[in-house]
């Protein structure tokens, strides 16, 4: 016979195994047929091995109303706790679609929130593993003020320790806020969605025929909105992403971007003294530079898919991790438009809030022109980048390997926004617009009166090519810091962020800027 106090012991344990049971085997075994993993497998996979503890095991929901008195799953469909990744603490919620399809109910947001609130008091990142059908309708409005109540504490986290959002299953309505307010966004293909009305609500009042994938799908929210940072093949590849972010940034806005051990050797790169083309207008990938120039194997790409005219990501550089944002000549010869715009300055706003410092590669023709980007507001959107750059206090080095003309050219992290270090290739054309522009508006009456026009205006542009498409008119101004080899370009960015590593910059007293939404 036992004991009172084993009886008490046995059953606790019995409420632990019905826990970890979540919603039941048969549950268990149809999310598996759609190709997703559990709740607690997931974790499993993502903290290191025997380090998670959970809170909150044993919450259960208080809604009484459509006989949801008989239904009671410890945990109310979330699991939440700490414990480590790669050896570092972070804070983790995992929605379980087999309690109540993960709806989330008044007890489930305030276990949510309890956990950011933890996060945020010992400076570690959060990771929310979303798999939720949305707010649970048999609670109301309650269950709307716990949407609420996270998408508070989301704006207070922000910026003060990081937030991922790995979207694993259905997310509608109004849970798409918390990941869209979070740092980075990761989505698995086929398996998983995002939108704030589905396919039957956008039938019914603009009557488009559509389906939840092409709606609001990871390569739908890749490739054409932008909303999410990655798109992985799988919840195993997506858990793998979240791991290798990490990694790259610090616990908190008070730490120092992580770094690895780094033997500084000769790092003289002499492929890229060849490496660029002949005529300015030929395209090369920028992605082929960054590969040279940062620590071998290091560079991890963000927003791959979306605005490809721009490439941000972050890399190592002698085992310090830093930020990057380059022009992409090979996709629309580089030029920013509304979405690159946006997208780099969301992302330079990601590197400063957590000291990681920026590298800069510049090729750029200028803004995209014409009356679609005009109307939708480039202007407001192209600013977004430069207020960016402008309000950065990380350290911030630009290197111009060929074009930089016009705003763009002030935009990219000029000397005149507060760059530290800005160096240019021998093949840098630092200049108001292109030689052929400029040549038609300067010699414009010196070309319609010459007996050749043709053969005048490939005078006249020679001739402004060779004063301003170069360089050394900016280098004698100062607003060049060097101009320098390709090939000692690795070097110079490790001596100059080395001697950047305790900058200080003191900024107006202020409660917080405006920027341009």
């Amino acid at each position: 016979m036992l004991k009172p106090v084993e009886k008490k012991i046995q059953n606790l344990i019995s409420k632990r195994e019905q826990a970890l049971a979540g919603g039941g085997q048969a549950r268990i075994e149809a999310q598996h047929k759609k190709g997703k993993l559990t709740a607690r497998e997931r974790l499993h996979f993502l903290m290191d091995e025997g380090s998670f503890q959970e809170i909150g095991m044993l919450v259960a929901h208080r809604s009484t109303d459509f006989g949801m008195e008989k239904e009671h799953y410890p945990g109310d469909g979330v699991v939440t706790g700490y414990g480590m990744i790669n050896g570092r603490l972070t804070y983790v919620f995992s929605q379980d679609f087999t309690i109540f399809g993960g709806s989330l109910s008044e007890t489930h947001a305030e276990k949510i929130c309890k956990l950011m609130d933890m996060a945020m008091k010992n400076g570690a990142p959060i990771i929310g593993l979303n798999d939720s059908g949305g707010a649970r309708i048999q609670e109301g409005v309650v269950s709307l003020g716990g949407y609420a109540d996270i998408f508070y504490r989301n704006t207070l986290a922000s910026g003060v320790i990081p937030q991922l959002s790995a979207i694993m299953g259905p997310c509608a309505g109004g849970a798409v806020y918390s990941p869209a307010i979070t740092d980075f966004i990761l989505m698995v293909e086929n398996t998983s969605y995002m939108f704030v009305t589905g396919p039957n609500v956008v039938k019914t009042v603009t009557h488009e025929q559509v389906t939840s994938e092409e709606l609001g799908g990871a390569m739908t929210h890749a490739t054409k909105s932008g909303v999410t940072h990655f798109a992985c093949a799988n919840e195993i590849a997506a858990i793998q992403h979240i791991k290798q972010l990490l990694s790259y940034m610090p616990q908190n806005c008070e730490e120092r971007a992580p770094s690895v051990p780094y033997e500084v050797n000769n790092e003289y790169r002499e492929s890229l003294n060849t490496f660029m083309p002949e005529s300015a207008s030929q395209p090369y990938d920028i992605r082929d530079i960054i590969n040279v120039v940062i620590d071998e194997g290091s560079f991890l790409e963000v927003h791959k898919d979306f605005a490809e005219n721009i490439v941000i990501g972050f890399a190592r550089l002698a085992g310090r991790s830093i930020g990057i944002v380059a022009n992409q000549p090979a996709f629309l010869a580089g030029v920013l438009d509304i979405n690159a715009s946006t997208k780099g300055a969301r992302f330079v706003r990601f590197c400063d809030c957590f000291n990681i410092p920026l590298l800069v590669f510049e090729d750029v023709p200028g803004f995209l022109p014409g009356t679609d980007q005009e109307w939708k507001g480039i202007i407001t959107n192209g600013a977004k980048l430069l207020y960016a750059f402008c309000e950065a206090t990380v350290p911030r080095i630009t290197v111009i390997t060929r074009k930089a003309y016009g705003g763009a050219y002030d935009v990219m992290n000029s000397k005149h926004i507060g760059a530290d270090i800005n160096y240019a290739w021998p093949s840098a054309e630092i200049a108001v617009m292109g030689a052929k522009g400029a040549a038609e508006i300067i010699f414009k009456r010196e070309i319609s009166n010459a007996e050749d026009p043709e053969a005048k205006w490939l005078e006249m542009e020679k001739r402004y090519s060779d004063k301003f498409a170069n360089p050394y008119r900016a280098a004698e101004r100062g607003f060049i810091d060097d101009v320098i080899e390709p090939a000692e370009t690795r070097i110079k960015l490790i001596c100059a962020f080395k001697m950047l590593e305790n900058k200080v910059v003191n900024m107006p007293r202020k409660k917080h800027g405006n920027i341009p939404l």
